[in-house]
């Protein structure tokens, strides 16, 4: 008598028969599931990191591939347009909030998905692998609070996939997969899906109606617009304080503010030929309180180059300098006086006169950036020729006829 062995070195007929009990299992209790299917990352063309024109008519990148081998990321995901159908079944569970840590967090918004491993296979010609989009038609919520006319769907990534301790049977042979699936979020690499039409017959896609792209921008421009009404300019403004020249006693000249005067006695003291002449110095020094703006509300003049007959104590802007310097003329030479730092908190807005700010782009812009960023041409013998060019290019040897 042969001896009893539930194990068979190969899938025999005992095999068989507990598959197709599962698989018959999750086709009466199991649930839907529709599978936007990998296909693999999307080959960039050469030179590029990131395809500017997605190459999906000969994408040469497998599944297995890796897009970018120095980050190792798969940023642009290629996806089939044809939708499969599987049976699955996971644990329902309530979406909590965990409010004990420093802000809000979801818990239990990671689903393990259970499928049957033939029924996979015979589906998609592979078993699920992490990259799968899950699509969960039963989790439709057809009753939005806005005004959409279509049922907002619920999608899943899957991000791994193992073969659970209770998916073998008594012949020590798995039947199941399980997907680890986390909540679709609308990134680059899912671009493909969002971009689906949404079914609200206007045209508008899944992103329109699933993403909260738009809700972040609105938030971070009402935020960027109250910034720029509590703190208009970095720094600090020190245009409302009137600067006096004070005598020292020994032939120097100090300085101080209007507020710093507090009685008569010590006005008597200050020479008058220096109150009416303009201050040579910086009395509020700090970072940020440069703004090429005269003390005083004093009259200057601007250019790139300076006067050719100047008076003691004119003020004048250099423009060419970046960022642009106020100088000012003790008699014999000019003087640099303060540097424009003040700028606006944000990449927008103008030149503002009366405050002598700028735009933090334009401040933020010096020589040094325009040398090494150089992308201006200049024409050479009739010849259009790049300014900024690498030794190798700008000394390559020519032949002489």
């Amino acid at each position: 008598m042969p001896r009893l062995s539930l194990y068979k070195p190969e899938k025999g007929p005992d095999f068989r028969f507990i598959d197709r009990v599962i698989n018959e299992q999750f086709q009466v209790g199991g649930t839907d599931i529709f599978i936007h299917k990998y296909l693999g990352p999307v080959a960039p063309q050469d030179g590029e990191s990131t395809p500017t024109t997605p190459n999906t008519s000969a994408n040469p990148i497998p599944e297995l591939g890796i897009q970018d081998v120095l980050f190792m990321e798969n940023r642009d995901r290629n996806y089939e347009p044809d939708v499969y159908t599987i049976r699955g079944i996971y644990t329902m569970a309530d979406l909590d909030f965990n409010l004990s840590q420093f802000g809000l967090f979801l818990q239990n918004d990671t689903v393990l998905m259970h499928f049957h491993l033939r029924n996979c296979v015979d589906t998609l010609g592979r078993k699920i692998m992490p990259g799968d989009v899950l699509e969960l038609p039963h989790l439709k919520d057809e009753y939005a609070l806005d005004n959409n006319y279509v049922a907002l769907k619920r999608f899943y990534v899957v991000q791994d996939v193992t073969r659970p301790a209770n998916g073998f049977s008594q012949t020590w042979y798995p039947h199941l997969v399980r997907a680890k699936c986390v909540p679709l979020i609308d990134s680059q690499e899912f671009s493909q899906i969002f971009a689906q039409d949404a079914g609200n017959g206007d045209g508008t896609t899944l992103k329109d109606l699933l993403s909260t792209y738009n809700q972040s921008i609105q938030i971070n421009d009402q935020i960027i617009t109250q910034a720029a009404l509590d703190a208009p300019v970095s720094g600090y403004d020190t245009n409302q304080f009137f600067v006096i020249p004070v005598s020292t006693g020994t032939g120097l000249v100090s300085y101080a503010a209007a507020s710093d005067v507090t009685d008569d006695a010590s006005i008597d003291t200050m020479d008058a030929s220096m109150v009416l002449n303009t201050p040579n110095g910086q009395v509020y020094v700090g970072y940020g309180s440069g703004n090429t703006i005269p003390k005083n509300g004093v009259a200057f003049g601007s250019g790139t180059q300076f006067p050719t007959d100047p008076s003691i104590g004119q003020y004048y802007l250099r423009v060419d300098y970046l960022p642009n310097v106020l100088y000012r003329f003790d008699g014999t030479k000019w003087i640099m006086h303060e540097q424009n730092v003040r700028m606006t908190m944000n990449q927008f807005g103008a030149h503002d006169v009366s405050t002598g700010t700028f735009f933090g782009s334009q401040i933020r812009q010096t020589q040094k950036t325009s040398f090494i960023n150089n992308t201006t041409t200049a024409t050479i013998n009739g010849r259009l020729v790049v300014e900024k060019q690498a030794l190798n290019t700008a000394l390559k040897p020519k032949a002489d006829n």
